[in-house]
């Protein structure tokens, strides 16, 4: 029902019920339509991201998107089983989905260390966590909160949540991000199923230049002389 209200909204074309990379490759060559597409956007699996990539050129694209990414920024006042929640609950997305801590709290840091394994075998199953975190996990330890800010522009992660004091002062000066949760009360899955904002999203460093899918992609800028 829902996809049929926006329908009525949008009244698109053409509809064509299929999905996977054979999908975009019909939107791009314009098979079953003869209107090739000029711009292909939405989530997929990685054969789907692989084969927007190739495309690009023919099509234009909103991002190259995956693995997912998470990075926590938090100061000595953050719970550390909040944080390591907040962390599994990222890590068990895929085997090679990186979740970061960067804070300036050592006792912070070994503790949600030790909390990780803890938290994960609590999972019905805990492989692919177990995995991602093993394999990707860090926790960054930073002197001051100008250096954090520093080490999470440079990650330019997909998702960041802060778990700190002064929010306002991170959305300020916070600039290489996918998405943004702020406070202990905004966890990364909120956003992938409730608050509404857009969850197709830059990884892979791709937040440096580009944020996630918009009403701007489909904006085309053109000048003109006479």
């Amino acid at each position: 029902p829902a996809i049929m209200a926006a329908v009525s909204i949008c009244k698109p074309d053409v509809f064509m019920m299929m999905g996977g990379a054979h999908a975009i490759a019909a939107m791009a060559y314009g098979s079953f339509t003869g209107k090739p597409a000029d711009v292909i956007v939405g989530p997929g699996n990685r054969f789907v991201a692989e084969a927007k990539r190739q495309l690009f050129g023919k099509i234009g694209i909103d991002v190259f998107a995956g693995p997912t990414e998470s990075l926590v920024i938090a100061d000595g006042s953050a719970d550390p089983y909040v944080v390591a929640i907040d962390l599994m609950s990222q890590a068990e997305h895929g085997y090679d989905s990186p979740v970061w801590l960067v804070t300036d709290s050592q006792e912070l840091a070994e503790k949600v260390m030790e909390k990780m394994p803890e938290v994960i075998d609590d999972l019905p199953e805990s492989e692919v966590a177990t995995a991602s975190w093993r394999d990707y996990g860090e926790v960054v330890l930073c002197s001051t909160r100008e250096e954090l800010l520093a080490v999470m522009n440079d990650y330019a992660a997909e998702h960041v949540q802060v778990i700190a004091e002064d929010l306002d002062w991170w959305l300020e000066n916070l600039t290489n991000y996918g998405s943004l949760f702020l406070g202990e009360e905004c966890t990364v899955p909120y956003g992938d199923k409730t608050t509404g904002t857009n969850h197709i999203l830059p990884t892979n460093k791709a937040a440096r230049y580009s944020g996630g899918l918009s009403v701007g992609k489909f904006i085309k800028v053109v000048t003109y002389q006479k």
